[in-house]
């Protein structure tokens, strides 16, 4: 899984707008339980140089993510990226256009309040424009400066052309802060440019939906991305060709610990070095020298998986792959390679494939984490007498394909194709197909999705989205 999402645990607005006499502005309004988040600058309403703002507080707990990270669910930093999400709440009032919102890290502990009047600012509470927190303790806690208190370094800024775009920005460098504690996280300030608020012209009004939404994709969200395409070769290895460059040459096998039904490392090995030897026979008394050592140094990938990447020079149709501690003294797995030869064609081809899901259900809960296994071939594949007779259709091997999750009652991408360099809805493949792998509980129960694919085309360096869909359903809990 290569999605993790975490949602807003406080959000709320602050303004200093006029109120409907244009005289008294609305500095002590809190708007904490609205199911709306807005953000302006209006210019002259009150008179010709007045200038009334509004910005937004999003907040999200670092303690899940900290926990989720040392438990090996996230990578660690610099593997993964992460993206605040805010959605477009549409309005009957005027929509701002050619304007830039920033993301800052906010300085300053508050509280979310719990207002919800966004008309009048007649919820008096905190947070809001003038003031941070209250508490027993401590008593009213001011913002340094009105507007709130903000980190300079670093920020985040997207441009929004229409007005009416989602609000999807890269904040990784201020959540690895919050992780490592080099910055406490009192969550995000969302506001337009310093110019903008300034400027002798109005920017009104930018909406997204706020946490307590009815909407259940529509809520503030920090998405964790990263890629986790495993390719492992052992389906579709090639030997060595004078066809392909030395980098296109290295297949990369895996090696997966299964103990009592999970994966688990080998005692022996760790998190360390794993060593490959190639042979012709599964005795392993002639061994092939693979390339670019003998043995393969081989490592660690995650919990009970360790991979190893080389080329392999022979004429076999068959080699055995043996793993090995330091010493090539243990033997941990022994598997088998069926070896492909490459090949040049003296026309350009052009494909299509028929792809069917071979272990959709028709129901998944909530509380699932699912893998969707996908076969492959190509339309006009045609079964030789080798196939027919052992009974076993090899799937094709993509080496580029992508996911999304669209919801079938309205068509509504709830999980978008991620084929950025991120490549953060890649499919992963082995010896049994293409797979992914899928949390439920980011799916509104109740509710029928499908599943769509796209594939790389090399040849006309484009992506095209397959015909095939794989529709199923999510409930809430399991009978």
């Amino acid at each position: 899984m290569a999605i993790k999402r975490f949602f807003a645990t406080a959000d709320t607005t602050i303004t200093n707008a006029f109120k409907a006499n244009l005289t008294t502005r609305g500095v002590s309004g809190n708007m904490g339980q609205s199911d709306i988040l807005e953000v302006f600058s209006i210019y002259g309403q009150s008179n010709p140089s007045s200038s009334e703002l509004s910005r937004v507080l999003v907040q999200f707990s670092v303690n899940d993510i900290i926990s989720n990270r040392q438990s090996g669910l996230l990578p660690a930093s610099g593997s993964v990226s992460w993206f605040l999400k805010l959605y477009n709440a549409k309005h009957s009032d005027t929509v701002p256009s050619d304007f830039t919102l920033t993301v800052s890290a906010v300085s300053r502990s508050w509280n979310e309040g719990y207002g919800l009047d966004m008309e009048e600012y007649s919820d008096f509470g905190y947070s809001n424009w003038n003031s941070a927190a209250s508490s027993s303790d401590v008593g009213i806690t001011n913002w340094t400066s009105a507007g709130g208190d903000y980190h300079t370094n670093p920020t985040a800024s997207q441009f929004f052309n229409k007005g009416t775009e989602d609000l999807i920005i890269d904040v990784s460098s201020i959540v690895e802060q919050w992780i490592t504690g080099s910055k406490t996280n009192y969550g995000f300030g969302v506001k337009l440019t310093s110019s903008q608020e300034q400027a002798a012209q109005s920017f009104y009004t930018k909406r997204f939906f706020a946490r307590g939404t009815e909407f259940f994709f529509k809520k503030p969200t920090l998405e964790a991305r990263w890629n986790s395409v495993r390719r492992d070769n052992r389906g579709y290895f090639y030997a060595s060709s004078s066809l392909a460059s030395a980098q296109d040459n290295l297949n990369t096998i895996y090696l997966y610990n299964v103990v009592r039904g999970r994966l688990a490392n080998i005692p022996a090995i760790g998190t360390g070095n794993i060593y490959v030897r190639v042979f012709d026979d599964p005795s392993g008394s002639n061994t092939i020298t693979a390339t670019p050592n003998n043995p393969v140094t081989g490592g660690w990938v995650s919990t009970g998986i360790y991979s190893a990447s080389f080329a392999l020079n022979t004429t076999s149709s068959e080699v055995f792959d043996r793993w090995f501690n330091s010493t090539l003294t243990t033997c941990f797995h022994t598997g088998s390679i069926d070896i492909y030869d490459l090949d040049s064609q003296d026309y350009n081809p052009t494909n299509r494939y028929v792809v069917s899901c071979t272990n959709l259900k028709p129901i998944y809960y909530s509380e699932e984490q699912s893998r969707f296994r996908f076969f492959v071939r190509k339309k006009d594949w045609q079964p030789t007498i080798y196939t027919v007779a052992t009974n076993f259709i090899p799937s094709e091997t993509i080496e580029s394909a992508s996911y999304k999750i669209v919801r079938v009652a309205d068509n509504l991408e709830v999980i978008p194709y991620g084929t950025g360099s991120l490549m953060h809805t890649g499919l992963s493949y082995d010896v049994s197909g293409s797979y992914f792998d899928l949390d439920m509980n980011y799916l509104e129960p109740d509710y029928s999705y499908q599943v769509k694919l796209t594939f790389y085309d090399g040849v006309t360096n484009s992506w095209k989205e397959q015909p095939d869909t794989f529709k199923f359903r999510v409930e809430k809990n399991e009978p």
